[in-house]
């Protein structure tokens, strides 16, 4: 997963508005309404002042409740929701400045979507609807049937080429879903809480299936879920979404020790700090006198470190690049597992 790098994606100051004259509204007050003047203009807020940078590379993850914003916000990342005021850049491109028929070209070529709803075409196969987006393109047929047949045996479904999507179980069909957004060699991945629909042994198959996919393809990806699990399993960062506002962007760590407000707080307060949490998170100062059982890297996560450290009466050293930066003994281990860190 990425840890740094170019930005790939990113918005600055983005808003979406639904009510006559959002637009007009927007521009008139700076894009820096009060919640007063737009309930007196009349007008709905589903994205309001947001702003993100997605790095390439990176699982950037969306949150919030339902009617949070996080789906409008994704369908304006991409343009297929008209923002109503700010900027949308892609590789340092506004794509809010961009001719449509160019937008198209880049989603077609450069984009890929996928939907909780699998939207498959009934009466096409798995090797045609993986190639569908290929076809549109103009890529000429023995190309497209070999670049799909290359994204199903990626996903893991040779053999079911010639079937039709009603022979397929709910996780196959996500897979041919999968496949076929992938199909176009896409930079940029949007993935709108695409596994919610499935029952949660299937749906915990298809998170270690995009895990493995993303360790092979390294996409940069936009994925929106309402499952904190979900969201720590998979993401480098996640945005936290409240009322059409981004309140907080931070990897799951930073959310859970240092929530910027009571949602947040409140958001994150039953997460399994056990799996989120590091060495890093729980270390005490290095003791000269310690004797020590052995070493863990510092980005260890507690539910990886706890069975060695708790069967231990030593300490263990944290080291990060090959210096020791801390040391993590059974007691901070404990604190953790019982809740009481």
């Amino acid at each position: 997963m990425a840890k740094g790098g170019e930005v790939k994606l990113a918005c600055r100051r983005l808003w979406k508005v639904f009510g006559p004259g959002a637009e007009a509204f927007l521009a008139r007050h700076g894009a820096a309404p009060s919640a007063e003047e737009l309930r007196a203009a009349g007008l709905v807020v589903a994205v309001a002042d947001a702003e993100l940078a997605v790095r390439a590379g990176e699982i950037f993850v969306i949150m919030g409740l339902s009617g949070s914003g996080k789906s409008t916000l994704v369908r304006c990342l991409s343009r297929l929701v008209e923002p109503s005021f700010g900027e949308v850049f892609f590789e340092g491109r506004d794509l809010l400045r961009m001719p449509e028929r160019e937008m198209i070209d880049i989603r077609r070529h450069k984009m890929g979507m996928v939907f909780q709803h699998f939207a498959l075409l009934p009466h096409l196969t798995v090797l045609d609807n993986v190639a569908f987006p290929l076809a549109i393109q103009g890529v000429e047929r023995r190309r497209r049937e070999e670049r799909a047949r290359e994204m199903i045996a990626l996903v893991g479904l040779e053999g079911k080429e010639y079937h039709f999507p009603r022979e397929l179980s709910g996780g196959q069909q996500q897979r041919v879903g999968i496949a076929r957004s992938l199909a176009v060699g896409p930079e940029l991945w949007f993935l709108d809480e695409p596994f919610s629909a499935l029952d949660p042994l299937i749906r915990r198959e298809m998170q270690n299936e995009f895990l493995r996919l993303q360790a092979v393809l390294e996409k940069t990806i936009v994925f929106i879920t309402h499952d904190f699990d979900e969201a720590i399993r998979l993401a480098d960062r996640i945005a936290i979404m409240q009322d059409g506002r981004i309140v907080q962007i931070g990897t799951p760590e930073e959310l859970v020790l240092r929530p910027a407000t009571p949602y947040v707080a409140e958001f994150t307060r039953e997460a399994p700090r056990h799996k989120i949490l590091t060495a890093r998170a729980i270390m005490a100062p290095v003791n000269g006198s310690a004797e020590f059982a052995g070493e863990i890297p510092a980005a260890m996560k507690v539910i990886e470190l706890a069975p060695m450290v708790v069967d231990s009466d030593k300490p263990f050293l944290v080291v990060e690049n090959g210096e020791p930066v801390g040391m993590v003994d059974r007691a901070a281990v404990i604190a953790v597992l019982v809740g009481r860190r």
